[in-house]
């Protein structure tokens, strides 16, 4: 497997799907890397090392992975779908605006209920116009929304950021999101 493979592959594991591997995440996400590397071998045919995890937490653009202190585990660091997972993170006041880029296929439905989180904890949001862009081209045609962030905030919304930059929000209602 490929770098981007494999961080796909523990991207599914480790944010979505940890029992198809029987492998089992504590409260904050963390696993055990040498349980992550041994059953993944025999259930998925993965074969990773404690070197191409490390590789791929250190070199990837996106940051989606954290190594624990010790070396001894890792997490993703949001996106999580399991419910059994729920990551302790600050709240922050955010900036003015942010923005979350998607498929214009899907602008019907967030004029009509807003940017829900479906099956992920939160709506996640960029401060850069340009990773909402590519965020929303993984999907069709990207559009990028603006979203009134601080204003969110002062109306009680509460805001989170990721270890690696993604601005965070369970709901952001229609009146709160800029169309272009």
């Amino acid at each position: 497997m490929n770098e981007k493979a494999i961080s796909q592959y523990l991207s599914f594991i480790l944010r979505h799907k940890p029992e198809e591997i029987n492998l089992t995440l504590d409260r904050e996400g963390w696993a055990n890397v040498g349980e992550l590397i041994s059953k993944s071998q025999p259930v998925k045919n993965v074969d990773l090392d404690e070197e191409i995890i490390k590789d791929i937490v250190n070199n990837s653009d996106k940051k989606r992975f954290q190594i624990s202190d010790d070396g001894k585990y890792i997490r993703a660091v949001q996106g999580h779908s399991t419910t059994s997972v729920d990551i302790t993170l600050n709240k922050l006041v955010p900036p003015v605006s942010l923005y979350h880029g998607t498929a214009q296929r899907f602008i019907n439905s967030i004029k009509e209920q807003g940017l829900i989180s479906k099956d992920r904890q939160y709506v996640h949001l960029t401060e850069n116009k340009d990773t909402a862009l590519s965020v929303g081209a993984r999907y069709g045609k990207p559009e990028i929304l603006i979203i009134h962030a601080l204003e969110m905030h002062k109306n009680g919304f509460e805001f989170f950021q990721a270890e690696n930059g993604v601005w965070l929000v369970k709901h952001i209602p229609v009146k709160f999101i800029v169309f272009q």
